[in-house]
């Protein structure tokens, strides 16, 4: 009987080309590049990336991506561009049993901080002093609903046979203790929240938020997500013109 020789697959060739910051070179302020960063550094592949200046948008550049934006992927040679479509790609792309799969398990791990991010932008672009206490209840009552889930046990966590009944969840991320997709879409978010409406709206993320905030120091502690961060002066200067002075 014949053998077939498998030759082990070649590492993909990996380019991700990222929003650059206010000096053209660190990482801007995009959730969305951050998101795709945290998925390639999670799937524990190589891969390079490339800061694009959006006020010098260089030459080689625009032949390669004319009309669009970061994040966009070189994937061999070949261009994905719809960062909804590059994520699903990755997924389905880099799998088992060489890479890790991110989904998560949970449907309601992705959808429980799904309006946050609308309810802060309309939170720090009002520019009405009454309207205020309005739009910070609304976006309050997001990291409520995230603070709950995050608070209430995972169905594995409670054990059949155990007496002790587990009240509060001690797990690490929204879908247990590893970081899954849910996490990369949502951590940029609550990154930039965290930062724009302290400095611009004085808000801070209640303390008695716990599971919040076991979430967010469970996360900071982790590289893939700590060291695609942009620093706080990109966010700062990014919302500088949409945080309306209140009158």
């Amino acid at each position: 009987m014949a053998s077939q020789w498998h030759s082990p697959r070649k590492e993909p060739e990996i380019e991700l080309f990222v929003k650059a910051g206010l000096d053209g070179e660190n990482i801007g302020n995009c959730p969305f590049c951050q998101r795709l960063f945290m998925v390639l550094w999670l799937k524990g592949v190589k891969f390079n990336v490339t800061t694009v200046d959006m006020t010098r948008k260089p030459e080689e550049l625009k032949s390669l991506a004319p009309g669009t934006n970061p994040p966009f992927l070189l994937f061999n040679k070949e261009l994905k561009t719809d960062f909804i479509k590059i994520e699903e790609f990755l997924e389905q792309t880099l799998a088992p049993p060489k890479y890790p799969h991110l989904s998560p398990k949970y449907k309601e791990s992705f959808d429980v901080g799904s309006n946050i991010f609308a309810k802060f932008s309309a939170y720090i672009k009002n520019p009405h002093k009454e309207a205020n206490e309005n739009f910070e209840k609304a976006l309050l009552r997001e990291f409520k609903r995230l603070d709950t889930y995050l608070n209430n046990p995972l169905p594995e966590e409670i054990d059949q046979d155990s007496t002790e009944e587990v009240l509060v969840s001690k797990r690490k991320f929204l879908d247990g203790n590893r970081l899954t997709l849910a996490d990369c879409n949502l951590l940029p978010k609550l990154h930039i929240i965290k930062i724009a409406a302290k400095k611009y709206r004085n808000f801070e993320i209640p303390a008695e938020m716990t599971g919040v905030w076991r979430y967010l120091h469970n996360a900071y502690s982790r590289d893939e997500f700590s060291h695609t961060c942009p620093a706080n002066e990109e966010i700062e200067r990014t919302y500088a013109s949409v945080a309306k002075k209140m009158t």
